[in-house]
């Protein structure tokens, strides 16, 4: 049973830091498209929505997708999708994408914004932080109350 006392919060502290690594990896995808200054006019193929219903049944989160297709000075066509876009573009519409020549697939259509993108990510890292810090002193506490024989 001391063992459940480890394992729960080891688990969660890696899922935490997968999460950051996911949170930073799209973090520099998008400084690299913005900083890149490479941009082509996309259109919007598709959009639709996901709905995820959280544990306790009463909240419930959707989130906007859309489908682009451009075509990068490459000259091969490219499709990626993209969340939270703005809901006032629909399937038809003409966006500009910004996109780096290395890597056209992790374009994206939102504008360029650094320092929102910088304020989200720290949010998100401090918040995934807390969690990794609380996950560590639990398994610590939990290791004191139960003895050292825990791994």
């Amino acid at each position: 049973m001391e063992f459940m006392f480890v394992a729960v919060p080891v688990f969660i502290a890696a899922v935490a830091i997968v999460m950051a690594v996911k949170v930073i990896r799209r973090a520099l995808e998008l400084r690299q498209a913005w900083a890149s200054g490479l941009t082509a006019e996309a259109r919007c193929l598709r959009t639709y929505t996901t709905t995820r219903r959280h544990s306790d049944s009463s909240h419930t989160t959707t989130t906007l997708h859309h489908v682009y297709e451009f075509t990068p000075s490459a000259g091969r066509p490219v499709r990626f999708e993209e969340e939270n876009g703005p809901a006032t573009t629909i399937e038809g519409d003409f966006v500009t994408v910004h996109y780096a020549a290395d890597r056209p697939e992790k374009a994206t259509a939102h504008a360029p914004s650094p320092v929102k993108n910088a304020a989200s990510t720290i949010g998100q890292l401090c918040f995934l932080a807390v969690m990794l810090a609380f996950c560590v002193y639990f398994t610590v506490s939990a290791n004191d109350l139960f003895g050292s024989d825990l791994p």
